[in-house]
């Protein structure tokens, strides 16, 4: 890693976690098409195995309201 790399990154990570995500999705954005085409499909093989966990009984289902409010107090 260069020196330039290695400083962007610790201050990057000393950023509120917030800031963090916004910087994370400018740089992916940045790499243009394919390799969000990766990322996308690895969300969505992830989003099937979890749906495929759930119908077998191996995954149990969480309220929005739930979810939304853990959200929230995590983000907050």
């Amino acid at each position: 890693m260069t020196a330039m790399l290695d400083k962007v990154e610790k201050e990057a990570l000393g950023l509120p976690r917030e800031e963090r995500a916004f910087l994370a999705d400018r740089l992916l954005s940045s790499l243009g098409g394919e390799a969000l085409g990766d990322i996308d499909a690895a969300w969505v093989a992830e989003a099937e195995r979890r749906f495929a966990e759930y119908k077998d009984g191996r995954r149990v289902s969480i309220p929005a309201d739930t979810v939304f409010a853990d959200a929230d107090r995590m983000l907050g």
